[in-house]
């Protein structure tokens, strides 16, 4: 059976009032103190007070401590001491506030927060603004006020509100420099280029830490989802966005009656050798994120289901009677046109249309020349960190290599798989750990060999290309025009004369026409290229006709 849900608990982080916080005698308890009064709110029970205070105000902090024991027994007041010697510096108090929320054990799923902004001086509570709502201190804004004039009562009244900091233009440049901070952060710290990669990422980062909808990452294999996946989960995490684990899962792997299992879990007995229960991945995701890579390749009743755990945040394990609850974020990733898929009936539309309320195709590498260098020199600290030594890259080798890299020779079919491969292995044989240009020049042939096509250009074709045309010329062209070109040098190659060719490579279409002139189509057609019969026949004009 589900167990039954806990009782939030509500937490306040409020800044001592050293000043409307005082008070001696029992003429004290005449006199409105905003943060005693918080605590004496019929309609709003706290059970923990989180009291900041400067060194000095010590023994203030202590005495309202004492008196809230004595209005709110129910209260836990916890006294934390702020190294802020002017809270009227801006810097000094922000950064004091920064350090102490960063080290603080958020606990959203079980707490409820709210941040008492009457008290403290103005700075200390622009301060406490900027934290809510740069989502760092997960919680609302609590204001309390006064009560009426001459009555005994000092409770007062309290609000819980949104405020618009919008009109605050030079402390909202914290806010730009907290995002230039998460946007580096989901960048793994690379200092890319490419204009519309950082506009992607600029606004993958404002959907992250404001929405717990659905993410959609497209593009195609190797272009970085799955490690752009964790650094979401992570950024939300630092921000205090979620509280339980990243969990993954690449549905390809999926395969017959265990990928249910593996996704909703299963109780004890349900099938052959389920000799235990299984919690699945789903449940393991509860208050955390459920990245799904390839969602493409779930079956039709996956799909089904994942739909309405998605929807209801509940699903029913393999084998059982009673639903369970998880509530997580999805991250989906793909390489597929999911559109397409469901124009195919292969995937559901209404789950399509649940997972793409943010949808962000990851370009591929080669779509992003500008960005190999800064993505090299990160490949050379990751191999340096699996090798257990420092390599570098010699001058002459770096700039032989990114020539190579950003050519159209270039064309990284495997995206930042082949980069991460490539620059381990030439690591791996970089001798003292200094790569040269003679490693460089090895690992090219390799990456050459790799991306040979097939069919007829992995038969000798792109070298006969390169002979016509030079290795550069050859490297610049669309993969189909390589394929066909390649075809028409070997027909030539092996006619007799230029309209002998001609007749072959234009026999169906020949028998359509009133006027054929076979050999002048097959010379305009070489002529788009800059080649003569003589060029790709290996003989001289003579032969042409």
């Amino acid at each position: 059976m589900a167990q039954k849900a806990k009782a939030r608990r509500t937490v306040v982080i409020g800044m001592l009032g050293t000043t409307l916080d005082t008070g001696m005698g029992t003429q004290r308890w005449t006199r409105w103190r905003p943060t005693v009064a918080l605590c004496q709110q019929e309609d709003l029970v706290v059970h923990r007070l989180e009291l900041l205070h400067p060194p000095r105000a010590a023994s203030i902090a202590t005495g309202i401590q004492e008196d809230i024991a004595q209005v709110s027994p129910e209260t836990e007041v916890r006294l934390t001491s702020l190294p802020i010697r002017d809270p009227w510096n801006l810097e000094e108090t922000y950064g004091a506030l920064l350090d102490h929320v960063r080290a603080h054990p958020f606990h959203p799923e079980e707490e409820d927060y709210l941040v008492h902004i009457t008290t403290g001086t103005h700075i200390a509570q622009i301060c406490m603004f900027l934290l809510v709502e740069s989502r760092l201190i997960p919680g609302r804004l609590v204001q309390t006020s006064p009560g009426n004039a001459g009555k005994r009562s000092a409770a007062g009244t309290h609000a819980i509100i949104d405020l618009d900091l919008s009109n605050y233009d030079t402390l909202a440049a914290r806010f730009r420099q907290q995002q230039r901070e998460g946007l580096s952060f989901l960048k793994s710290g690379i200092d890319t280029h490419n204009a519309a990669f950082n506009r992607l990422i600029e606004r993958i980062e404002q959907v992250a830490v404001q929405s717990r909808a659905p993410l959609l990452l497209t593009g195609p294999t190797g272009a970085g989802k799955s490690q752009l996946a964790r650094r979401i989960y992570a950024l939300k995490k630092a921000r205090n966005q979620v509280a339980g684990p990243f969990v993954d899962l690449n549905c390809a792997t999926l395969r017959g009656d265990g990928a249910m299992s593996t996704l909703f879990g299963h109780v004890k007995g349900s099938f052959t050798g389920a000799v235990g229960d299984r919690p699945g991945l789903m449940r393991q995701a509860n208050g955390g994120v459920l990245f799904l890579d390839e969602i493409g390749e779930l079956g039709a009743d996956e799909q089904a289901m994942l739909l309405r755990a998605l929807e209801d945040k509940r699903f029913l394990p393999v084998g059982a009677d009673k639903e369970v609850e998880s509530d997580f974020q999805l991250i989906a990733g793909t390489n597929r046109d999911l559109q397409l898929d469901v124009e195919r009936g292969r995937f559901r539309e209404d789950l399509l249309a649940r997972i793409n309320l943010w949808t962000f195709r990851l370009p591929a590498l080669r779509e992003r020349p500008e960005d190999i260098a800064p993505n090299l020199l990160f490949e050379l600290d990751q191999a340096s960190q699996a090798l257990g030594t420092r390599v570098t890259m010699s001058k002459d080798a770096q700039e032989h290599f990114l020539r190579f890299a950003t050519s159209p020779e270039g064309r990284w079919n495997g995206n930042f798989r082949d980069l991460n491969a490539a620059v381990l292995r030439m690591s791996t044989l970089a001798a003292g750990g200094r790569m040269t240009r003679e490693v460089v020049d090895e690992e090219l042939e390799r990456l050459r060999a790799q991306w040979r096509p097939a069919g007829a250009l992995a038969s000798g074709a792109e070298d006969v290309l390169a002979e016509v045309l030079g290795p550069v010329r050859a490297a610049e062209l669309d993969r189909f025009d390589r394929v066909q070109l390649a075809d028409v040098v070997g027909v030539c190659r092996s006619a007799r004369s230029l309209s002998d060719a001609g007749r072959t490579l234009f026999a169906q279409s020949r028998a359509q026409k009133k006027s054929v002139n076979d050999a002048d189509r097959l010379r305009k057609y070489l002529a788009r290229f800059g080649l003569s019969w003589a060029d790709v026949s290996g003989r001289g004009t003579a032969d042409a006709e």
